[in-house]
């Protein structure tokens, strides 16, 4: 059973800069599409960035593009986040499956506990 943990979240002045990590438990983390979700108080999980296992496209929330890099390397998967706003405040968690059928919440098996951004303006 893969097993994620995210880091890296904490408090941020609006315009600042974050980089969040998650953590596979697997080898064979290299194999899994990964992506990240936010979920706001009151508000739905919402997607934030995927990228495929294999090469190496990647997919972003409009709201984030521009400003949100995902990268990986063979065991982790990071979030690079730049011009932070308030409205980015929210939990976020990361994701990863196997061909994953589309980028909704339902389409993710393994999930992280979450790591809190929040931004202060």
């Amino acid at each position: 059973q893969l097993q994620l943990v995210e880091s890296g979240g904490g408090l941020v002045q609006a315009g600042g800069s974050l980089t969040l990590s998650c953590e596979a438990s697997e080898r064979t983390f290299s194999n899994y599409d990964v992506a990240w979700f936010r979920q706001a108080p009151e508000k739905e999980r919402e997607f934030v960035a995927a990228m495929q296992g294999t090469g190496s496209s990647t997919t972003y929330a409009d709201s984030v593009k521009g400003r949100f890099t995902i990268f990986r390397d063979n065991l982790r998967v990071f979030l690079h986040m730049k011009s932070l706003k308030p409205e980015d405040t929210a939990v976020y968690y990361c994701a990863a499956t196997v061909s994953p059928t589309s980028l909704a919440r339902h389409s993710w098996k393994y999930w992280g506990q979450g790591t809190q951004v929040t931004v202060s303006s």
